[in-house]
């Protein structure tokens, strides 16, 4: 019997994998994908700390980023930069397979191109049953790790709860013409409610999508002509990707003999959509309180509710006040933003927040608040009467 059963292969599921094995345990980790990051849709963005403090993903880099640009609906641009790198370009598939590599390495077994259709805690085990190319198979560990990504509906069936407050992501790799920069596209006639984006990740390609609520698809294909026909990229991809992103975190991320993680548990940024940086800091929370209810043979919901309360004492502050941030994002309309772009033009807002006791690319808060502030009373009663005349 296996200590721990994890569910994905995906960057979250590998490193905790990894580190389980590290310390001796018996780890299994069931991906139902054939192979490593070919699936997901992400433009595999983090911050060069996030590397740092997990020592992962430094040959996944495919290049480097200081500065963005931002376009309001009627095309105003804001830029942001700072002397040194902040970000960088991950080639996701890489990132997966490095990842996978290093938990092996550490011992960790991968069972690929298998997907978990029955879930059950018997209490003295959880037992899973795998179908692996059409035949099914049932698999017994102590403990299971859920990071299966969004909607997997795992959680569900151990009674979880399921994650209903969601966007829509779709991307696509292009062909570029001369694009150094990120660029952040705002407007409701391209994402509602979000933004679209064009990431280089080489001197001729970039990753080009959006997140939307709904009609994500044609959202898309209008933001494509666009690019197209401003000449930004040189031909319409032949292939879209599609993918949920959490917004708000599961009702419960653990049980008895269970422990959800990442994009599964709803632990991404409500501002952008990341999730990686939070799937690690929580596979990391994970992995320590797996680790103690291995030793002590105690795998109860009491012993592993620990990693909730951890979790949520890191991020619970940033995740509210995220959410808080696109509820209101999402009540705007492109005149409303216009208004945003240039009072925050007028106010010297970008570069304030750049500064260093205040920008972090991995934690929001602190640029929420100061830009509120910074927006100041006369800009939020300009804001406040735009809405009530719908302007």
């Amino acid at each position: 019997m296996y200590d721990t059963l994890v569910v994905g292969a995906g960057p979250v599921g590998s490193y905790l994998a990894g580190r389980l094995a590290s310390w001796g345990h018996r780890v299994l980790v069931v991906e139902r994908q054939a192979g490593f990051g070919k699936a997901t849709c992400c433009t595999g963005i983090v911050s060069k700390a996030c590397l740092e403090a997990f020592h992962v993903g430094r040959p996944a880099v495919v290049r480097e980023s200081r500065s963005a640009r931002f376009f309001s609906p009627s095309g105003e641009c804001v830029r942001m930069a700072r002397e040194s790198t902040q970000a960088v370009v991950l080639d996701r598939t890489a990132f997966d397979a490095e990842l996978a590599r290093d938990a092996q390495a550490a011992g960790a077994e991968y069972l690929m191109s298998s997907e978990v259709v029955r879930v059950a805690n018997t209490g003295e085990a959880a037992t899973v049953q795998v179908s692996t190319q059409g035949r099914e198979s049932t698999i017994s560990a102590s403990a299971l790790a859920i990071a299966s990504g969004f909607n997997s509906g795992i959680p569900d069936l151990l009674g979880l709860g399921h994650i209903d407050n969601f966007a829509m992501g779709a991307q696509a790799q292009v062909q570029t013409m001369g694009i150094e920069e990120v660029e952040v596209y705002f407007g409701s006639h391209l994402a509602p409610g979000f933004f679209a984006w064009l990431v280089p990740t080489s001197d001729s390609t970039a990753l080009a999508g959006l997140l939307s609520r709904r009609n994500t698809a044609s959202h898309m294909t209008a933001f494509l002509n666009k690019l197209q026909t401003e000449h930004r990229i040189a031909s319409l991809p032949s292939r879209v990707r599609h993918g949920g992103v959490p917004l708000r975190p599961l009702r419960k991320t653990c049980g008895e003999r269970v422990v959800v993680v990442g994009d599964a548990a709803g632990q991404v940024k409500p501002t952008t959509g990341g999730g990686i940086y939070y799937g690690l800091l929580c596979a990391d929370m994970a992995a320590d309180v797996l680790h103690r209810a291995i030793s002590r043979d105690d795998f109860s919901a009491r012993s592993l509710s620990s990693y909730e309360r951890r979790w949520k004492l890191a991020l619970g502050r940033e995740l509210r006040l995220g959410r808080w941030a696109r509820w209101l994002f999402e009540k705007l309309n492109d005149r409303q933003i216009d208004y945003i772009f240039r009072r925050a033009g007028e106010r010297h807002i970008p570069e304030a927040l750049l500064a260093p006791d205040v920008f972090s690319f991995d934690s929001h808060s602190r640029m929420i608040l100061r830009g509120s502030r910074l927006f100041g009373v006369a800009g939020a009663a300009g804001l406040l009467r735009r809405f009530a005349r719908g302007k």
